[in-house]
């Protein structure tokens, strides 16, 4: 004898309709999808009466079903392609999108692109075949012209953290530049003048930013940086560890250390440590991260501000998606340096 169980497997429960909300509702499937995309010229008792039947049926709208019969032809959908999900930037940056989105009633579709350019195309593809309404996008590829189209038709796009190359459209961007130069110019009047630069990926425009930065604050001083203390082209967290040690190990070791990145710092830091290293040389890193507080010593750092980034990014999305016009423009959100210990240490030119 079959169980309820068996039954329920063998015979689900249907999914309530946009025809059976009309019906208890007492409206007509018209009215219903109205109120349900959110249009204007429905009464205040209809409208009550749609959300009540809305309700009690549990009902839940496929919006990519219906969003090519919708009048405004959205998805209720905007996608961002980012770095790396399990990054803390990026993982800022997408909560902050999605916090907005939320208060619209849209959901956020996120991807990473892992610094590959044919993930990113790949990302943009699949996501524009879903119809996604808007896009965010922080790039890894060097030339954004295969977006033109969409743009052309109409779909907003907002990149951040780093500028978009053959497409005008609108970004979002942290002052790469100064906020380099703002970690050399502390370290050097805490007494460093032998201060080395650990990078990530030379062809990410952020990274080359960053590494200007460092050049004209070290110059503004009267410096010049040693090749040897020089590294670039680090994007994990060992690579950065195995540079250190080397850095360390030579002849004339740096007295401080300016990493690009958090990864690159997160990696600087386990190599101070293990050395027993961590309170003779000096480190200010880029980019905050969680627990840089707690470490000893606490952890200088030039933080970026994702989360107003991606608040930035989803105002001027929201706002294209309202209708509003305006030539692309670039949004540059400021930096600021948290002392905390780690780029307070004294370098022998103190003084």
């Amino acid at each position: 004898m079959p169980t309820a169980a068996t039954e329920t497997a063998s015979n689900p429960k249907a999914r309530p309709t946009l025809r059976d909300v009309a019906m208890l509702a007492g409206v007509s499937p018209k009215t219903v999808s109205r109120v349900v995309n959110g249009e204007a010229g429905v009464s205040a008792l209809k409208t009550a009466a749609v959300q009540r039947a809305i309700a009690q049926l549990d009902y839940r709208p496929n919006f990519t079903a219906s969003s090519l019969r919708r009048s405004s032809g959205r998805s209720a959908a905007i996608a961002a392609v980012l770095e790396d999900l399990a990054n803390p930037f990026s993982a800022a940056l997408h909560r902050a999108i999605e916090d907005a989105a939320r208060d619209r009633g849209v959901l956020i579709f996120a991807g990473s692109v892992d610094e590959n350019p044919e993930r990113e195309r790949e990302l943009v593809r699949a996501f524009t075949m879903r119809q996604a309404d808007a896009l965010v996008v922080v790039p890894a590829s060097d030339d954004q012209s295969y977006l033109a189209n969409e743009v052309s038709t109409g779909t907003p796009v907002v990149f951040v953290d780093r500028p978009p190359v053959g497409l005008p459209v609108d970004a979002v961007l942290t002052d790469n530049h100064d906020g380099a130069a703002a970690a050399v110019h502390h370290l050097v009047r805490h007494g460093h003048r032998d201060i080395a630069y650990l990078g990530d990926l030379r062809n990410i425009p952020t990274a080359r930013q960053r590494f200007q930065g460092f050049k004209e604050a070290l110059s503004d001083h009267g410096i010049r940086p040693s090749t040897a203390a020089i590294v670039h082209d680090l994007h994990t967290e060992r690579a950065s560890e195995e540079a250190v040690r080397r850095l360390l190990s030579a002849g004339s070791p740096p007295t401080a250390l300016f990493t690009a990145q958090n990864l690159v710092t997160v990696g600087a830091i386990r190599a101070l440590q293990q050395l027993g290293r961590q309170h003779e040389v000096a480190l200010v890193g880029f980019d905050d991260f969680p627990l840089a507080d707690l470490l000893q010593p606490a952890v200088t750092v030039v933080a970026q501000d994702p989360s107003e980034m991606g608040r930035v990014a989803a105002s001027l999305i929201f706002r294209r998606l309202d209708g509003e016009q305006w030539r692309p423009t670039t949004h540059l959100v400021a930096s600021r340096l948290i002392p905390r210990g780690s780029g307070e240490i004294t370098g022998p030119h103190r003084g």
